[in-house]
């Protein structure tokens, strides 16, 4: 049998951040997931033993880096470690959330750069491959010297808001950095775009100044790559009521919810409806949080690297820079 011909050699192990997510994935391989003994010394030090064979295999390793991010970047890089050392043949980081992204410049004097520095100790423990989504800096991509397949969720987006009436909507971000993927998702789903011109000025304060685009009698369905604690959204719903909007759909990647941010969302009577996709487990304490799977686009991602078949092709439809060539270019 040629390698990775089929998924028969495909191993996928979980730790324990996002096991739920990881089982889907595995329902869509038409594979088991495999068991993962996570042991905690009295000295607190973390210990990582794979209960699956994984000699000369495909290793996928689910992991989101979520609260408690350290713990769970531990736990990960544990596993890494111990599929390396159990002669794995490929090992690939499956990263939903890629918590580091945020760190991703030096800004300040004598601070440090996160995300560059997880890639290292990623690349240490031993990994092949990194499959991650939505990333808050795609200059993240950078810091990483194996391949990463850096998957979007808009696809999956604008299908939640497909079918319906959107005549009198507008998709908005709070932030010009976040402009290029809301102006995406506008022509998806065939709509104008606004952006927030936002300033912050702590991790959960930020001021909105101005609206960049028409507003004014139009619903809004705004769009962040995450919400944590929900300072940036409640802020944005403010400023756009403030400029005449009628009410506010709000939509991310990788909803978190830290600290009040439920609370927050679910009181505020301008906002209709939360959605995010399940990179990241949802908050029990959320039901109306409306929750779309991500677990094909891993899957199919996952299949298409096993087979050495494209990924680009993913995001066709979806994203334009991922165009194929046209015939007779290079």
């Amino acid at each position: 049998m040629d390698k990775g011909s089929s998924s028969g050699d495909i191993v996928v192990f979980s730790g324990s951040a996002h096991t739920a997510l990881a089982t889907d994935i595995c329902a869509h391989l038409n594979t088991k997931l495999c068991g993962v003994h996570i042991s905690r010394f009295s000295n607190d030090c973390l210990q990582a033993q794979l209960l699956a064979n994984c000699r000369q295999r495909d290793v996928y390793i689910v992991q989101p880096l979520v609260p408690p991010t350290q713990e769970h970047l531990m736990e990960l890089l544990l596993m890494i470690n111990a599929a390396r050392g159990a002669s794995a043949r490929n090992i690939t980081a499956v990263i939903p959330h890629y918590a580091y992204a945020r760190s991703d410049k030096k800004d300040s004097s004598r601070i440090s750069i996160g995300g560059r520095l997880v890639a290292d100790l990623l690349e240490t423990a031993g990994v092949d491959r990194i499959i991650t989504m939505n990333l808050h800096a795609p200059q993240v991509h950078g810091f990483f010297t194996v391949p990463l397949d850096h998957l979007t969720s808009l696809g999956v987006i604008a299908d939640h808001y497909r079918g319906r009436d959107l005549s009198d909507h507008v998709v908005v971000s709070p932030d010009l950095g976040n402009a290029k993927q809301s102006t995406l998702l506008a022509r998806l789903l065939g709509l104008p775009v606004a952006a927030g011109n936002k300033q912050r000025l702590d991790d959960d304060k930020v001021v909105i100044e101005s609206i960049v685009g028409d507003v004014e009698g139009k619903k809004a369905i705004v769009l962040d790559d995450e919400i944590a604690t929900g300072g940036s959204i409640v802020e944005i719903v403010k400023r756009l009521m403030d400029f005449g909007a009628t009410g506010a759909s709000v939509a991310a990647a990788h909803g978190l919810f830290t600290g009040q941010a439920v609370e927050k969302l679910r009181s505020n009577a301008d906002i209709h409806e939360v959605v995010s996709t399940n990179t990241v487990p949802p908050p029990s304490d959320f039901p109306e949080l409306q929750v779309i799977s991500v677990a094909t686009l891993f899957a199919e991602a996952i299949q298409r690297i096993h087979d050495g078949k494209s990924v680009s092709k993913l995001f066709r439809g979806v994203d334009p820079s991922y165009a194929p060539p046209q015939e007779g270019l290079f």
